[in-house]
């Protein structure tokens, strides 16, 4: 009987840095705004789901990347972990600046649409993002599936996917009601500084892991 326990610690440090990306205010979150602000609770959590069935498009596609890569070449890994350790360093370093002068972030403009359309650009806003792209590509050079079974795999892939449903689940949510977008635009520079501090040590555990 195969040990799954030995894919937990790859899992947990992949899960943490895909729990930064999905809360992390961005393209997507923006849109979110948008809905939640304008038009209510519901139509938002269809854009959720769309935006989480995109990370998981984009989750899969890193995946077998990665496999195929690995299998030709075995210093693919070590290239790709520091250029995710680097990205990381890159996001904490923007998190900082950010914090220090907080920018001004307002919601995207939507129209109202029936729920499928709503889904459908949730989809598309997570596939074209440079930044869920790219933090897809760190969390690909954890290897948490690396030498793991299809059920290793099918396990990885769903609670990614719960995930980043819940964390922009919790944006829609949080944001239907005026006075949580208002405590978060008080909050936000301590966010950003809580937010760079976690992508600078997962930068470094990544820049100095061996797995």
């Amino acid at each position: 009987m195969a040990d799954y326990t030995t894919f937990v610690s790859g899992f947990l440090a992949a899960y943490a840095i895909l729990v930064v990306a999905a809360s992390s205010p961005g393209p997507a979150v923006a849109m979110l705004i948008g809905i939640a602000s304008e038009q209510g609770r519901t139509p938002a959590l269809m854009a959720t789901f769309g935006i989480a069935t995109g990370s998981i498009t984009l989750n899969v596609a890193t995946l077998l990347g990665m496999g195929l890569l690995l299998s030709q070449a075995s210093w693919v890994l070590g290239v790709v972990r520091v250029a995710g350790a680097a990205y990381l360093f890159y996001l904490a370093y923007g998190a900082f600046r950010k914090a220090l002068q907080p920018p001004n972030f307002t919601p995207a403009n939507v129209s109202p649409r029936a729920g499928w359309r709503h889904f459908l650009s949730g989809y598309l806003i997570q596939v074209s993002n440079p930044k869920a792209i790219a933090f897809w590509v760190a969390i690909a050079s954890v290897g948490a599936t690396h030498g793991g079974d299809a059920f290793v795999i099918t396990a990885f892939v769903a609670g990614a996917f719960a995930i980043s449903m819940i964390c922009h689940g919790a944006w829609a949510v949080a944001l239907s009601s005026a006075p949580a977008r208002r405590a978060y635009a008080r909050g936000r520079r301590w966010i950003e500084l809580g937010l760079g501090g976690f992508l600078t040590v997962a930068a470094f555990r990544l820049a100095t892991s061996d797995r």
